[in-house]
């Protein structure tokens, strides 16, 4: 899941303004964990050097394992991708090895807030000579260390954020906690729609309707998320949740630039609230393949949970997949979330694969978390 590139409303930008990269070559030695298998040096240099073409193979080896291990379709996220490459306007890095681009890193900037969009490497060369997979991680490690080296330097930083749905979790534990990161392990689990073929029982109090999603539903949506996620665990891993105006953002990332799949209206649904018009639950899906489906966002109001709201929306948003072809349905959320995890395994969700968000802060991590879940 790649954050948005696009600047205005989304509040994101490629490169913040006034800040420049002021990086000189640096030498693979740099990283002391790096591999024997990398036979010559590593050279990070700025991305804005490069063009989407000398990104291409790299991008299709990230693809392909996109694909295979997510069952998801990078195509539309290297389309924006490209297109930020081709103007030179994206902060990042790209690592050479032998002049050849073997991995790249990039961020974008929301107010004082980092976000990494994406750290990756290939397992071998764009010129065919073999890399390890251990070389991989050594060339992703040492893109790492020099991204965390310029945005934890960089004074107009307070917070960044890395959720990189594609890194195994732990696999850069050890990176990000030498930088000061705290972890918060997450899954990624999917279930199979194959013989679930009956329409969903729908049965609300008489005080709610729920609906498909609508362009209006927006703002309403935004209050609802706010409130669901008081005190959560993921509002520390997304401070967009812990406002109106945040949780506005992380919406149109969804829902009009295409931050997580193609979105779908006729998938996303809302419960209202008929005696004030407000948002009582809701679920937002996206297709990230033409054969998976993907929850982007499930949650319900405070007032309105243990009443089996989730479990409905889960159900309608499942036949609604079916219905546009899909066999399986993907989701996210975090490990401490036992309770919603315990909801999603009952409707047949599967772990198949875990990865790790991790955060930064700059007045101090651990006393900075207990502030946000005071």
């Amino acid at each position: 899941m790649l954050p948005a590139l696009k600047t205005g409303q989304r509040g994101l930008s490629p490169r913040p303004t006034g800040y420049d990269l002021d990086l000189r070559i640096a030498r693979g030695n740099a990283a002391p964990e790096r591999s024997k298998a990398l036979d010559a040096s590593i050279e990070i240099l700025d991305l804005r050097h490069f063009g989407a073409p000398a990104l291409h193979a790299v991008m299709e080896a990230e693809g392909a394992l996109w694909l295979q291990r997510l069952h998801w379709d990078f195509r539309n996220s290297a389309k924006l991708l490209t297109q930020y490459l081709d103007n030179h306007s994206l902060t990042g890095l790209a690592a050479l090895q032998a002049g050849e681009i073997a991995g790249y890193a990039f961020c974008v900037y929301e107010d004082t807030k980092a976000v990494i969009g994406d750290i990756f490497a290939v397992d071998a060369a764009p010129n065919g000579a073999p890399h390890s997979g251990e070389a991989a991680a050594v060339i992703e490690t040492t893109l790492m260390r020099h991204l965390f080296e310029i945005l934890l330097n960089s004074p107009q930083v307070d917070r960044v954020e890395s959720q990189l749905l594609l890194q195994p979790s732990g696999f850069q534990a050890r990176a990000y906690r030498e930088a000061g990161f705290v972890l918060f392990p997450r899954l990624f689990m999917v279930q199979s729609l194959h013989g679930r073929w009956s329409e969903p029982q729908i049965r609300l109090p008489r005080e709610l309707e729920m609906r498909p999603w609508r362009d209006d539903d927006l703002t309403p949506a935004a209050r609802l998320i706010c409130a669901a996620y008081q005190n959560h665990p993921d509002s520390i891993i997304n401070d967009q949740y812990r406002s109106v105006h945040g949780s506005m953002r992380f919406l149109n990332n969804i829902v009009r630039y295409a931050g997580c799949g193609a979105f779908s209206a006729q998938v996303s649904h809302v419960v209202v609230d008929r005696r004030n018009k407000e948002l009582a639950a809701l679920v937002l899906g996206s297709r990230v393949s033409p054969e998976s489906g993907h929850i982007t966002q499930l949650c319900v109001h405070p007032s309105f949970r243990r009443h089996g709201l989730a479990r409905m929306l889960l159900a309608v948003a499942s036949h609604r997949f079916l219905r546009q072809g899909a066999g399986e349905i993907s989701l996210t959320v975090t490990e401490a979330n036992t309770e919603a995890i315990t909801l999603y395994q009952s409707e047949g969700y599967l772990r198949t694969h875990s990865f790790d968000a991790n955060v930064w802060l700059r007045h101090g991590s651990a006393s900075g978390f207990s502030q946000i879940v005071a």
